[in-house]
């Protein structure tokens, strides 16, 4: 297998350490051209428990690599993340980092149909999810986007050799680019951003706070706090203190309430249908707190994914880039500066 591009220089894997052995795993498959690259750069990724390399949704059983040419298959690796950690979606955010996602039958320089893109699924919940990403991403190109989308049909591990080909050698050479895995930002665990205890949490929110984060209300536009904050720093859940929003990310929409073109992790927010007031919206919570932020509307910047997430001022803790550091939220510094 002649492999091109750049070299591997595989960096620190965050997952190093932890215990997956007792969590309750989901799993995804993707097809991203050369499976060597693409299993090395997501087992990088936090919340990936293991991955597997093998060949699926081809027309015979049991495929060899020197098979490929003909049956159809599309190498692929099978990845096993934890839901805690991170998500689907997620996941999708990381793989169209390294894919071109408008090229048919090629990666890189290896061409052919198994290195076609694909994301195949066995988690019926999956397909909406990854069906509503895909829409989301072909607004940023003029091309359609080629990446396959399908039901696993069939998965065969590939030979030996191939697994965790870039761990046993390193100096080995794919198409992936590695640098993008930088961008990836500390998780926001359970027992990090706890709820407080529903007494405590109402003596410490101002009443519009309580409202708003408890009992869905909606405080006046252009009359609170962050509609036109221009200062560079973080926003956070005014509940738990789980990081939310940065204010690279915010741009003026005119609404009345301070509006993001996406959050700093696309698992932080949870997303309901909501029916009140006569309209049908997306409701916008956070994970952790269940703290009611907002609404997600399809009305944002195109060039930045299409999307505006407004959000009450009342649901938000802002804290200034020059504090940042002290309060404990330093390591998302760098989305800020960049």
């Amino acid at each position: 297998m002649q492999k091109y591009g750049v070299k591997s220089g595989l960096p620190a894997n965050p997952n190093a350490g932890t215990d997956y052995s007792n969590r309750k795993l989901k799993e995804i498959w993707l097809a991203g051209g050369c499976f060597w690259g693409v299993q090395a750069y997501f087992a990088r990724i936090y919340g990936v428990a293991k991955t597997d390399v093998g060949y699926a949704n081809g027309r015979t059983a049991n495929p060899s690599y020197h098979d490929l040419k003909v049956t159809g298959h599309a190498e692929t690796v099978h990845i096993f993340y934890d839901p805690e950690k991170t998500g689907l979606p997620t996941l999708l955010d990381f793989y169209f980092k390294i894919i071109d996602p408008a090229s048919v039958n090629r990666q890189g320089n290896d061409i052919g149909t198994q290195y076609r893109t694909g994301i195949y699924y066995r988690d019926e919940a999956d397909f909406p999810v990854i069906r509503e990403y895909i829409a989301k991403e072909q607004k940023k190109y003029d091309a359609p986007i080629a990446v396959e989308v399908g039901r696993l049909e069939n998965y065969y591990p590939a030979e030996e050799y191939h697994q965790d080909y870039l761990e046993k050698n390193p100096g080995g050479y794919c198409h992936v680019d590695f640098s993008s895995l930088r961008e990836q930002t500390p998780p926001a665990g359970k027992t990090a951003y706890p709820k407080p205890a529903p007494e405590k949490l109402k003596a410490s929110l101002t009443e519009m706070q309580y409202r708003v984060t408890q009992q869905n209300a909606t405080e006046p536009p252009f009359d609170n706090e962050y509609w036109d904050n221009r200062r560079k720093g973080i926003y956070v859940d005014v509940v738990t203190g789980e990081p939310l929003f940065v204010s690279s990310d915010q741009f003026e929409s005119g609404c009345g309430w301070p509006s993001f073109t996406k959050p700093i992790r696309a698992d932080s927010l949870t997303e309901n249908r909501d029916t009140s007031h006569s309209m049908v919206r997306t409701e916008v919570r956070s994970r952790h707190g269940d703290s009611h932020l907002g609404h997600v509307f399809p009305d944002g910047p195109k060039e930045q994914g299409g999307l505006r997430y407004c959000i009450n001022s009342a649901s938000l803790r802002f804290i200034p880039l020059q504090e940042m550091e002290e309060q404990g939220y330093g390591q998302f510094i760098k989305l800020i500066e960049e």
